[in-house]
């Protein structure tokens, strides 16, 4: 008879028998072993009813009040009970619930505690208690009272419920995540505690754990559409894609105004490339919900990438803290200024970093061999592999003195092993670490012992980044570089490499890093990047024999409507000329064909031709005549590629970093007339070199020359500066000093 229906059938009887105290002892019993078993609470609930000192008909009355929502009417008629049955338990608990309803908080904690004073044993009563501490911001008093009830009923699965949120809730997260398992423990059905345990394994990291305990929330309720929405959200981080757009449908399903699960259905929607689908995500939800700025920011960003112009005044409506989640680089194509700029990136990183710890790192001596002295730098990407950045920065680990600098690079990137362009890195450097599996913590805890001195973020708001990390402090001296063209926000981020064009002086106020500018350009490149010959020839591309071909092989996320109506103006002006593009999406190649043919000229004149590799891609540019950059964001990595392969850029001198990038380039390589600061004399260049073919051969003759002589690609003493940039700042960390801005010649 020790089993649940031998325990109920003695309570039953005892009650039976007038055995009050008796089977209310058994009924708690049951509740212990069995703590959500509905028979034993409504018996034990009944039970105490019949017992309370009030008669049954006033009771019942006060319940009907606390039911039905007139909560006032219960405290009224509560306070009046309890005047005259000072001792009831159950009018006191009532009272309290009904003051707590109201949010009359220190009248429902004094009810609860007089409960409590009637009878010390009710567990429901001491959570009740507790619940009324947090609101009034009593959270060790209520902690107190969790662990108390705990101790009385150690499998009372509520209180270690409401423990768990109370630890989650000021970043306990170990000790948080200890009171959900044990809750799952208790009671393996107890949906939200399941939930809540898998958003802290998601929170620091542990995505395939947090994937099971939502797939065991939703097992239990189908209907959990938050459950559903957040494992779409880890599914996706582990790229596995169909299965976060299968759980996002789940979620809609189960809640149609989840806008969250729209937004996150939009971003899966993005890696899948459905472009258009994804836009029509994001446009609902901010339909659903017009506060969430954040979502028609996205919504923007994308039809920038499909060249859908349409709506591009809607910008204005981005600004608000509900679009701060938002990377900040999705900014960048719609406003030219730095200060704008600025509070985007403040807004966004008090969003996406988490609270600096109170120290630095100090290497750790045991971490290096005796003897070994050399500046340590780890450089944090998910990049290193056949990629943009690292068509730049080949060289620069290349020619790093290894001898002065112990080289680290930290990968959370594809795992890519046979990668061409990574197995070449690998000979470069000292160590080469896979961080992808690992929790940010971990990320960090792996980085302090190595005993970094310096740490390098390449990502900084791009996709893919984990720069949030660099919150947690890595290394004493970190470094935003080469990544993202801006400040990231934040004060754990030390310091920003720039250059005296790119970044001019007083632009310092719009960066929260102190800046160091070298001497040429800020940009990394490699002097041996290899040029394939083209041999298809000109027909080949699409192109025609004879004709001007002006080009800009830019994201199509970076042409804007200003830029596009010069281009098409310049096509209008130069007989048989075409503009040659990258194909990027067939979205953005119908619409700029669009476009072209609402301005009067002929679509087919607009050359689109896919991605090859980087080789042959350099091989081809000698088919082009002059590289037309964009605006508010400019060629970076292609402008590199173009000047290297002999192709003269012109580009527009904008503001922002962003919009200065191939302005520095070009003066780096001797060509600063190629930079210009208004869009009629961007046009007027253009034109004047189109129709000039003299001047054009002797720019490009200028450039062959300066190729190998001017700064710009010349890789040994571009990292020789660099790495005098690394000495000052570890010698300003060894002597005490804070950061400060510095140049290097």
């Amino acid at each position: 008879m020790g089993g649940l229906e031998g325990l109920m059938i003695k309570a039953n009887g005892a009650v039976r028998r007038g055995e009050t105290e008796a089977a209310r002892a058994l009924y708690r019993q049951v509740l212990d072993r069995f703590p959500r078993n509905p028979r034993a609470r409504a018996a034990l609930a009944a039970l105490e009813a019949a017992n309370a000192d009030p008669p049954p008909d006033r009771l019942e009355s006060m319940i009907a009040a606390y039911r039905s929502g007139a909560m006032d009417e219960a405290v009224r008629q509560g306070a009046t009970l309890a005047e005259d049955f000072p001792q009831s338990f159950a009018v006191h608990n009532l009272q309290g619930a009904a003051l707590l309803a109201l949010g009359v908080l220190p009248a429902a904690e004094a009810a609860f505690r007089r409960a409590i004073a009637a009878d010390p044993d009710a567990a429901a009563c001491y959570n009740n208690l507790a619940i009324t501490l947090r609101r009034q911001n009593r959270t060790w008093e209520a902690e107190a009272v969790y662990r108390e009830v705990i101790a009385r009923h150690p499998r009372y699965a509520d209180a270690r419920y409401n423990l768990g949120n109370l630890l989650d809730h000021a970043d306990r997260a170990e000790e948080a995540e200890a009171e959900f398992a044990a809750t799952i423990e208790i009671d393996p059905a107890y949906v939200e505690a399941h939930y809540n345990l898998g958003n802290l394994r998601a929170k620091r990291g542990a995505r395939a754990a947090a994937v099971a305990c939502y797939r065991k929330a939703v097992a239990l309720k189908p209907g959990h559409s938050n459950a559903h929405n957040n494992m779409g959200g880890e599914l996706l981080l582990l790229d596995r894609i169909d299965e976060a757009l299968e759980a996002y449908a789940r979620a809609l399903e189960a809640d149609p105004g989840n806008t969250q699960a729209i937004v996150n259905r939009g971003k899966a929607l993005v890696l899948k490339g459905a472009l258009p689908e994804a836009i029509a995500a994001f446009r609902k939800a901010f339909e659903i919900d017009p506060a969430d700025r954040s979502a028609l920011l996205q919504a923007l960003f994308e039809e920038a990438h499909i060249c859908d112009w349409s709506h591009r005044a809607e910008y204005a409506l981005t600004e608000g803290p509900s679009a701060a989640a938002v990377q900040p680089f999705a900014t960048l194509p719609f406003v030219d200024d730095p200060e704008h700029q600025y509070r985007r990136s403040l807004a966004c990183a008090a969003v996406k970093f988490g609270l600096a710890p109170a120290s630095l790192p100090d290497p750790d001596p045991a971490s290096r061999l005796p003897g070994d002295d050399r500046i340590r730098i780890g450089y944090f990407s998910a990049d290193f592999h056949d990629h943009a950045t690292m068509y730049l920065m080949s060289g620069l680990f290349r020619e790093h003195d290894r001898t002065r600098f112990d080289v680290r690079l930290y990968s959370y990137g594809p795992p890519c092993e046979s990668d061409a362009s990574r197995v070449e890195l690998r000979r470069h450097v000292d160590g080469f670490t896979e961080i992808g599996h690992l929790t940010d913590a971990q990320a960090a805890h792996r980085a302090r012992a190595d005993g970094l001195d310096l740490a390098i973020d390449l990502k900084g708001y791009t996709r893919g980044t984990r720069s949030a990390m660099f919150g947690l402090r890595l290394a004493p001296v970190q470094v935003s570089y080469m990544g993202y063209p801006g400040t990231l926000g934040h004060p754990a981020m030390d310091y920003f490499i720039a250059d005296a064009v790119a970044l001019p002086p007083g632009d310092e106020r719009w960066f929260t890093e102190k800046i160091v500018r070298l001497a040429g350009c800020y940009q990394a490149n490699d002097d041996r990047r290899a040029i394939i010959p083209d041999t298809r020839g000109r027909a080949d591309w699409g192109l025609p024999e004879q004709g001007f071909v002006f080009c800009c092989f830019n994201h199509t996320y970076k042409i804007g409507p200003d830029a596009f109506a010069v281009w098409m103006r310049l096509l209008e002006a130069v007989e048989g000329s075409v503009l040659w593009l990258l194909r990027s999406n067939p979205w953005a190649e119908a619409n700029l064909r669009r476009e072209a043919a609402a301005r009067g000229i002929d679509p087919a004149r607009l050359v689109f031709s896919k991605g090859v590799p980087h080789g042959e891609h350099l091989g081809r540019l000698a088919h082009a005549d002059l590289f037309l950059d964009t605006f508010n964001v400019n060629a970076h990595t292609t402008a590199s590629d173009a000047l290297w392969a002999g192709l003269p850029v012109l580009t527009l001198t904008g503001k922002q970093f962003a919009a200065r990038v191939a302005t520095s380039l070009v003066h780096a390589v001797g060509l600063p007339e190629m930079a210009v600061t208004d869009v009629e004399t961007y046009e007027a260049t253009a034109l004047a070199l189109a129709r000039d073919p003299r001047r054009l051969a002797a720019l490009r003759t200028r450039l062959a020359k300066n190729r190998l002589t001017a700064p710009l690609f010349r890789t040994a003493d571009y990292t020789r500066r660099l790495e005098s940039a690394f000495v000052e700042m570890h010698r300003r960390r060894q002597a005490g000093l804070n950061p400060e801005h510095f140049d290097v010649d």
